[in-house]
Formats: C-alpha cells, structure tokens, sequence
C-alpha cells in the first residue's frame, strides 16, 4: 500500500459524484446513464484543463463549450460540475432570452480529472464494463438463438420452395419423356402390318437426327443402310436382309 501512496499520492483524493436516486432508473439502465454522464464530464474537464482562462459552458451553433447540449447525458454532466464546484462562473451574457455561462476549472476539478485519470480509476471503470457486459451477456446469447432460430426457419421453409420447384420440374420432364418414348411416327397401318420393323426403323432415324444436331450447311446427313439394318435386327431377329430391302 505504500508503495502505491508513493507513486500516486493522489489516488485516494475524495470526488463523490452525488446524484440523487430520482435522476436515473435503478439497474443496468441506471449504471449505464452514470457511466455516459461522467464520460461527458470527464472530456469537458480535460478541455477546460487545456484553456484555463474560461469557455462557454455550452457549445452554440459554431461556437464552441465545454458540453454539446443543454439536454440530457450533457446537461446531467453540466449541472453536476456547476452542483460540486468542479467548474465555476467567470461571467454570463445574455443574448435575448438565452443567458451564456462562460466558466472555468477549479482546484476541485483538476483533483476530480486527476483521481478519474489514475490507473487504479481506470481498472475499477473497467471492472464496471466487465460487469454490465456479464449482466448483457445471458440477453445477447437468447436474442443470438432467436435470430440464429428464425434464420434456420427461412432457410428451411427456401430449402422446401426449391424441392418443390425441382420436383414439379422432374415430374415434367419424367412426363415429357414418356411421351416421347411412347410416341412412334405415324405410318400408313397397312405398311405397318406388312413391315413391323418400319416403326422402329422411323424411331432410329428421329433419334439419330436429334442426336446429330443442327444440319451443317442446312443438309442433314443420310443414315447408311448398313447402320439402319444394324440397328433394328437387335429388335426384329427374323429381319433379313430381303426383307430390309423390299421395305
């Protein structure tokens, strides 16, 4: 303990910040509202400290103060170094119905800047942080599941649109195949009866068409008898090659 008495004999300098109970809502929302407060009266005492001759306690328009608004966290900042004598009034003008307080830093002040700015401030500020975050902490986890939970929901409920597309898109082609394949060219049914092999010989030459692609030159290219022949005895066993030919 002494040792630190020796490098900082300052730590232990009292600066009480008194706000009553009714200035801000009990909890973490209390705590928090404490913290921006002494914030933005820490970072006016430091320019004050910088310009000792007085500023404006209040910045208007383009002319610069100490805090940036009358009105909230800076005003609460405000009226507390004006309430414990850490700023005092050097002189007011008035301009209209606005008065305008020019102040400056007390000896209390640079006491109160200096025991805020100590490392051992600094850690028991941190120690502050650490705990809010802890509290924060179980609220975040929840609204990180909540979202992580609607997220897989969209994703899931996309997922089952998609299969569907592809299903309706499979059933179409399966259809569309079938109709294909069950299609046979149309022929005259006497040279269907007298010829079994003419369908399916038909059949080939619209396969092979297909699979052969635009015609280069406008010109389709012939099927050679041999292939032809070659393709329908697999399925016609008793087709020779008069027979082939007559047809």
């Amino acid at each position: 303990m002494s040792l630190i008495l020796l490098l900082y004999p300052t730590l232990f300098l009292l600066a009480t910040i008194r706000v009553s109970k009714d200035t801000f809502p009990s909890g973490k929302g209390g705590e928090l509202k404490r913290l921006q407060v002494e914030q933005s009266l820490v970072e006016a005492l430091r320019q004050a400290l910088a310009e000792p001759s007085g500023q404006r306690l209040y910045k208007s328009g383009k002319l610069s103060g100490l805090f940036p608004s009358r009105h909230g966290v800076h005003g609460a900042a405000a009226e507390q170094a004006l309430r414990e004598g850490l700023l005092e009034i050097v002189r007011t003008e008035t301009k209209g119905k606005t008065v305008i307080e020019w102040v400056r830093l007390t000896p209390h002040g640079v006491e109160f800047l200096h025991a805020r700015e100590s490392p051992l401030y600094a850690l028991q500020e941190l120690r502050s942080t650490l705990q809010l975050n802890q509290q924060a902490a179980p609220l975040w986890l929840m609204e990180m599941r909540n979202s992580l939970h609607a997220l897989e929901e969209r994703l899931a409920a996309d997922a089952r649109k998609w299969l569907e597309r592809l299903d309706a898109l499979a059933r179409r082609v399966e259809e569309t195949l079938r109709r294909l394949e069950q299609a046979a060219p149309l022929v005259p049914p006497e040279v269907a009866e007298a010829h079994p092999w003419a369908i399916d010989a038909l059949n080939y030459l619209e396969r092979r068409r297909l699979a052969a692609g635009p015609p280069a030159n406008g010109v389709a290219g012939c099927c050679p008898l041999p292939e032809l022949f070659a393709a329908l005895v697999p399925q016609h066993p008793n087709l020779s090659v008069q027979l082939y030919h007559e047809g």
